[in-house]
């Protein structure tokens, strides 16, 4: 009997212990089946330019001082201002001065607040730096320096500037390197670059702006490069507006510029059904940027009427997260 209880423990054992395996080897292999393989980092870091709200602010549905608030609430790491949209705020003072600093204060304190970092100030409005009158370059560019200065303050990378001038491209290249040179100059021991966007006449020839950035030959001069800027003349020689008769191709262009760029900016215009930007491949033109090894901020840049601002921000940032996900 004692032999018969002996073989039925040693079977109980045995039965025990190949359960035990089965079980652990279930549960491997269903861990082995529910485990996904790792999701490809991001490589950029996302913005929102505040003109992709101007019709808000302008139309007065928004105030300027919100914009950090508002990017936050949509989901943005960093802020890209635009200059021009707080015009009215620095009239608040009869000092020029007083006015900045407290609209700089203000703006500093709400990118705290809400946890945004300062990319970047597009300015426009403050003279051509490619005038082929040599006191209007220079007048230009005292009018760019404190906008510099409040780059440096707000603790942005960099400043946004046009380079318009002439439609002769020889002298174009002249008074455009002089101009960015005597800026970049200034902002050189403020830690600050001075880059320029290809937005219109012969700044969205990409090849012609990458030759006067080398022939500026500074570290804090570069490109914001435009996925939509590239129209070179339009109808009736207009700057803004009228229809485009001449265009540099948008992706040649981005690929020329990469390479000085310090920045880039995500233009969009309107979309399909399938969320796809409907005059511009974002798979192709965020190819192009990740292969220059770019790892900075790309900022969003709404500039359609079909849909809301809002919206179309969003259908923006969708498809530059979507698309980001497919690149090789």
């Amino acid at each position: 009997m004692k032999q018969l209880y002996a073989k039925i423990a040693i079977l109980i054992i045995a039965i025990s212990s190949i359960g035990f395996i089965s079980c652990s080897q279930s549960k491997k292999e269903i861990k082995k089946e529910i485990s996904t393989p790792k999701q490809k980092k991001q490589f950029f870091k996302l913005s929102l330019a505040q003109w992709s709200l101007h019709k808000e602010i302008i139309e007065g549905r928004m105030s300027p001082l919100d914009f950090a608030q508002k990017a936050k609430e949509l989901g943005f790491e960093g802020i890209e201002y635009v200059s021009q949209l707080y015009t009215n705020e620095l009239k608040n003072n009869p000092d020029s001065k007083v006015a900045m600093n407290t609209l700089l204060t203000t703006l500093k304190e709400k990118s705290k607040t809400y946890g945004v970092k300062n990319v970047l100030i597009m300015v426009d409005n403050e003279g051509d730096l490619a005038s082929t009158v040599e006191s209007e370059r220079d007048k230009a560019v005292e009018n760019h320096k404190k906008w510099v200065d409040a780059a440096q303050f707000l603790g942005c990378h960099s400043i946004r500037v046009n380079l318009f001038g002439t439609t002769n491209p020889e002298i174009w290249k002249q008074t455009a390197t002089d101009g960015l040179s005597k800026l970049v100059d200034y902002a050189k021991d403020k830690n600050v670059n001075i880059i320029v966007e290809n937005h219109g006449y012969l700044s969205s020839n990409a090849a012609l702006l990458v030759e006067v950035i080398n022939n500026v030959n500074a570290p804090n001069c570069g490109v914001l490069p435009d996925f939509g800027n590239f129209c070179l003349a339009r109808e009736g020689g207009e700057r803004w507006q009228a229809k485009c008769i001449e265009e540099y191709d948008r992706y040649k262009g981005v690929a020329e510029m990469m390479p000085v760029a310090k920045a880039v900016s995500a233009k969009s215009y309107d979309f399909d059904e399938n969320g796809n930007e409907l005059t511009i491949n974002y798979h192709k033109m965020l190819q192009i940027v990740k292969d220059a090894d770019y790892t900075g901020y790309i900022g969003v840049e709404y500039e359609g009427s079909r849909l809301s601002e809002i919206d179309g921000i969003m259908a923006t940032k969708n498809l530059l997260l979507k698309a980001a996900k497919q690149l090789n």
